[in-house]
């Protein structure tokens, strides 16, 4: 009876509860139930109620500018991420200073380094680019724009509607270039944006971006992020560069700048891009700038797939890492070449030459002026490939001096006689003869054309 008189007794409708749990009717229920039975937590219950209605009405107010929350309560407990609090990136605490905005944009779609919709901003004054919790109003992770080393926008693929992804590298999150000891590893920071006008991107004053249609999301945040990046700019695919023999499945008759590969057991998409290549977009990211490339070798040619095999050299070591890449398609593996030649990342010896445009070195430069070409490219590149040249005809000479016939003679002591030139001669003859007869009439042709000279013409002349 005690029980049924509770029960009794119990609110049929909570004015605070109604309201803060209008679109929940199941949660709700819930809270109905709990009240029933426990009616002395009624307050707490139209306390909670009250503190959701308020949530609820701030993140629906419109373009309100993100402040800080101050609380005399415990902080939050922030989700801890794989290589410490990406808020303490390489300053440490200023991240989360209350500047003022110069761009914000809300209810985006991060990836990388945590999965969820956050508020992009960037600030004004020493500059940062941070993600603040649309609830919480609290940072959750950034990185000073000066300490960003390779901004990427690139299509997402396989998907139905048109995205794009940003990658924002900073400095020692690249997957190669680790940083100093003692130091915090930041990590890589992505986001996506749909294709088409911003439905709630604002200047710092709170003003609407886009609302024109004259501009698209993407297009905004690169123009927003140019105009305060100082040591790099945003790069995108180009077809100048790379792009795949396989269109976008998703997207009837759009190209693809991706190649489809795994690193392990992890697949990832391989982008071939004008500074390097990003393989993403799962963590870790790993981006191989043209600088820390000391060479790209196939293995596994197989009449469907290959693997890519990349050796990198971190900026401050002498020691390198070699990844591999498996799985490729072979219809790709023109373009992958192509590309590769083109930079000259097949060639260990070129990797000096690089670092060195890197650093600029060599004073200011092209992308096409960078590239190895018939005349020889960048000086320190030809004076390379000039040395390799000169060693490889030295080879050539020192392999004439050597009979081709006499290759079963030549593994014992390396003596001659005139007995053995003889037999050598009546060797050659009777070669000469066989392969007249078959398969050898270019090479006597060679022979009649040029008498004695051939031996000195180089094998690539041939």
């Amino acid at each position: 009876m005690a029980f049924a008189t509770i029960n009794s007794s119990a609110p049929a409708r909570i004015p605070a509860i109604e309201d803060a749990f209008a679109a929940e009717p199941a949660l709700k229920k819930r809270v109905y139930d709990a009240i029933a039975h426990t009616p002395q937590h009624v307050p707490l219950f139209e306390d909670i109620a009250k503190y959701t209605s308020s949530l609820l009405a701030r993140t629906a107010t419109g373009p309100v500018r993100p402040v800080e929350v101050v609380s005399d309560g415990p902080a939050l407990k922030k989700r801890k991420l794989q290589n410490g609090d990406a808020t303490k990136t390489q300053s440490s605490g200023d991240v989360k200073a209350d500047t003022p905005l110069q761009f914000y944009m809300q209810d985006v779609s991060f990836a990388v380094p945590q999965r969820k919709k956050l508020t992009l901003e960037v600030t004004v004054g020493h500059g940062f680019l941070r993600a603040r919790n649309q609830t919480s109003k609290e940072v959750e992770f950034g990185v000073q724009l000066d300490k960003i080393q390779h901004v990427l926008c690139l299509p997402v693929p396989e998907k139905n509607q048109r995205q794009f992804n940003f990658c924002i590298i900073p400095q020692y999150a690249d997957g190669v270039n680790s940083p100093p000891e003692g130091a915090v590893a930041p990590e890589a920071i992505v986001w996506t944006v749909a294709d088409g006008p911003p439905k709630a991107a604002f200047s710092g004053d709170g003003q609407q971006l886009g609302t024109n249609n004259e501009e698209t999301t993407d297009k905004i945040v690169q123009r927003v992020l140019n105009d305060n990046l100082s040591q790099t700019k945003v790069v995108r695919p180009d077809e100048r560069q790379f792009v795949s023999a396989m269109p976008e499945a998703h997207r009837k008759g759009e190209k693809a700048f991706h190649v489809k590969a795994f690193r392990g057991s992890k697949e990832g998409y391989l982008f071939l891009l004008s500074t390097g290549i990003l393989f993403g977009f799962k963590k870790p990211l790993v981006f191989f700038a043209f600088e820390n490339v000391d060479s790209i070798s196939y293995t596994s040619v197989l009449q469907r797939t290959f693997n890519l095999n990349v050796v990198a050299r971190p900026t401050s070591s002498d020691e390198t890492l070699e990844f591999e890449f498996s799985m490729i398609d072979q219809a790709d593996f023109a373009g992958i070449d192509e590309y590769i030649k083109k930079h000259g990342l097949q060639d260990a010896s070129l990797a000096e030459a690089r670092r060195a445009k890197r650093y600029n070195v060599n004073g200011a430069k092209t992308e096409d002026d960078a590239t190895v070409n018939e005349k020889g490219g960048i000086e320190e590149e030809s004076e390379l490939q000039k040395a390799q040249r000169e060693l490889e005809d030295q080879e050539d000479e020192d392999e004439e001096d050597y009979d081709p016939g006499s290759d079963s003679d030549s593994d014992g002591s390396g003596s001659s006689s005139d007995e053995d030139d003889d037999q050598d001669e009546e060797d050659d003859e009777e070669e000469e003869e066989e392969e007249e007869e078959g398969e050898g009439e270019d090479r006597n042709l060679v022979a009649e054309e040029l008498g004695s000279e051939a031996e000195d013409v180089p094998a690539e002349e041939l």
